[in-house]
């Protein structure tokens, strides 16, 4: 999967800023390569689990339909956890057709990593972050 140098920093930053909750959004993508983030707000307010504010997601949907961008992965950060899906990651994984980002600042490291969660299966998406020229 590929993804934009850009598009990662904005991740962390969210993430970095948003500390101690978790950070969340989706992510946009044209002919593959995804260029676009959604920093959303985690209504749920805590460093254990999230859910998107509902008007910001569907000003994301619809801005990404605007500009023909896919809604095609879904990210959150674990504060102080590993960037692996938590069982109610798992759990929560509904749309197969999406990618799962997660974003550790554990230990003040900052690791992204995206996976395919499909019926409980959870199979890691190798990432190739490339530079945003030329996108």
């Amino acid at each position: 999967m590929k993804i934009t140098k850009t598009v990662i920093r904005g991740m962390v930053n969210h993430a970095k800023k948003d500390v101690p909750l978790e950070a969340c959004g989706y992510l946009g993508a044209k002919e593959g390569i995804i260029t676009k983030i959604y920093a959303l707000t985690n209504m749920d307010k805590s460093n254990e689990h999230f859910s998107f504010e509902p008007k910001e997601q569907f000003l994301a949907v619809k801005d990404a339909r605007a500009q023909g961008l896919e809604i095609c992965a879904v990210y959150h950060s674990h504060p102080d956890s590993p960037a692996r899906p938590s069982q109610e990651d798992i759990k929560l994984a509904y749309d197969p057709n999406m990618s799962y980002f997660i974003i550790s600042l554990t230990g003040g490291n900052k690791e992204v990593r995206a996976f395919s969660i499909k019926s409980g299966v959870v199979v890691e998406v190798i990432l190739e972050v490339i530079d945003d020229k030329g996108v």
